[in-house]
C-alpha cells in the first residue's frame, strides 16, 4: 500500500506506511497499523528503502517512530512507541486524525 505523506506541527514531516495490504474479491482493504517514520528530506523514494525492511528490523532506523494500531477505528487507538525517538500525545493526535481522514475518504486511497 502507498505511503501516507504529510506535516504535523511546525513542519515535521512524517511518512506514514500501512504494514500490509489485503484484498478481498478484488477490493483494497486497509490496514489497523501504520508504522510512523520521519521523513526529514521530503522526498518520496525514502519509501522504498523502508518498505523494503521487515518490521522488527525497522526499530533500528533512526527515522522510525513506532506504529498506530487502529483498535476500533474511530474509538480505540494505540502508539507503540518502540523507535528511536517516541511522538508526543499531541503529535500522536493529530496523527490519528490524519489517518482517520485518510481512511474515511476512500478516494484518496482506493484503486
Amino acid at each position: 500500500m502507498k505511503p501516507i505523506y504529510f506535516s504535523i506541527g511546525k513542519n515535521f514531516l512524517i511518512m506514514v506506511i500501512p504494514d500490509s495490504q489485503a484484498h478481498q474479491n478484488g477490493h483494497t482493504i486497509l490496514t489497523y497499523t501504520y508504522s510512523i517514520f520521519k521523513n526529514p528530506t521530503g522526498q518520496e523514494n525514502e519509501f522504498l528503502r523502508k518498505e523494503s525492511t521487515l518490521h522488527t528490523d525497522r526499530k533500528h532506523d533512526a527515522d522510525y517512530m513506532g506504529y498506530i494500531t487502529f483498535e476500533q477505528p474511530g474509538k480505540l487507538f494505540t502508539y507503540t512507541a518502540d523507535g528511536s525517538e517516541d511522538l508526543s500525545s499531541d503529535q500522536v493526535e493529530e496523527i490519528i486524525e490524519l489517518i482517520s481522514h485518510y481512511r474515511d475518504t476512500s478516494k484518496m486511497w482506493s484503486i
